[in-house]
């Protein structure tokens, strides 16, 4: 049997390699790309993961196709490209924190189409997928014609829609436009994770980031929301009117926080992956995400600690399912529940 049909995921988007500076003033290159780690990171928490986009036949692109095998992630596109690798150039302040410049003209992540995604997505290849995402550089208006048909087609075929709206302002000309986009991108998404940051570039309405998700909610038809606020802890929403929030209670040792938010999301997605009834082939529609209050605790609680692994080594490592268990047990989070129905 193909192991495409163990896909339960399959996630569209860039891989790069991350030149990141270092205190003598030279580059250390790292594998990266927002969807490049969050696939990883899927495979690595124990969700069959597909990833679509082709690499490149230089030296970068095989070995970021050979680190994705290594993790157990599938491709669709096995067969390299002549186009080379997107860089991007990372510098980090004092904190850890990543500032991109990205370089991503004519790439090889970049050689896809629409016709090619929904194509690898078909139901007779991937049976028992589950879900498709994106996020990330892939939500450059630029690629509008790529994306968003596969997005929309995925959703009418009865997948859950997951999008990591993780905005890259500072190389994007026209802010209005990206910000527009997005928002286009958001309406066909069944799970919205978004940091505080994010929210701010996007001009969401509200005194504080907490009313800034749940406005943005309102603004999509996402059945559920994560909010991640870095050492602040995370926030997860769901349409229905539940607020679970869940914080670290020790000071945690940071290397850096490359590739934190998409551990969070990968712990967040094999999580809910793992409590929620599956999705079959002969599904209509797209299910409803109905969590009780100590489901959406758990949830909340993995992914938190998939963050939290991931921020105590540098570059992206992202754990094990088994892993953030156990950490999750180990390190208990200060965690609350408000129930807007219940009022």
């Amino acid at each position: 049997m193909s192991s495409l049909s163990t896909v339960q995921i399959a996630m569209a988007g860039e891989a790069l390699i991350d030149l990141i500076s270092r205190p003598d003033g030279a580059f250390e290159p790292c594998l990266g790309g927002a969807v490049y780690n969050l696939s990883r990171a899927l495979s690595l928490q124990g969700l069959g993961t597909l990833y679509l986009n082709p690499f490149s036949q230089d030296r970068f692109g095989r070995a970021l196709r050979q680190q994705m095998v290594d993790d157990g992630v599938q491709l669709s596109q096995a067969a390299p490209v002549t186009a080379p690798t997107s860089l991007a150039v990372v510098a980090l302040d004092p904190n850890g924190h990543p500032d991109y410049a990205f370089y991503r003209q004519g790439v090889a992540d970049r050689q896809v189409s629409a016709t090619q995604l929904n194509a690898a997505c078909a139901p007779t290849l991937t049976p028992v997928l589950q879900w498709v995402g994106t996020g990330g550089l892939a939500l450059d208006p630029q690629d509008a014609g790529v994306y968003l048909p596969w997005l929309k087609a995925q959703r009418e075929a009865g997948r859950w829609v997951a999008v990591d709206a993780n905005l890259r302002p500072s190389v994007m000309p026209d802010l209005a436009a990206y910000r527009a986009h997005i928002m286009t991108l958001l309406a066909q998404a069944d799970l919205v994770k978004v940091s505080d940051e994010d929210l701010q570039h996007l001009q969401v309405p509200g005194d504080d980031a907490l009313a800034q998700a749940r406005h943005l909610l309102t603004q999509t038809p996402a059945q559920c929301l994560a909010l991640t606020l870095g050492a602040g802890g995370a926030y997860l929403l769901s349409r229905t009117g539940q607020t679970w929030f869940a914080q670290e209670q020790k000071h945690l040792s940071v290397v850096d926080t490359v590739g934190a938010g998409d551990s969070f999301l990968a712990g967040l997605l094999a999580a809910l992956t793992s409590a929620l009834n599956p999705l079959t082939s002969s599904t209509p529609s797209t299910p409803s995400i109905t969590l009780s209050p100590a489901m959406g605790d758990q949830v909340l609680r993995h992914a938190l600690a998939s963050a939290s692994l991931c921020v105590q080594a540098r570059g992206c490592v992202p754990p094990s399912f088994a892993a953030s268990q156990a950490w999750a047990a180990q390190h208990p989070a200060l965690t609350r529940f408000q129930d807007a129905a219940s009022k």
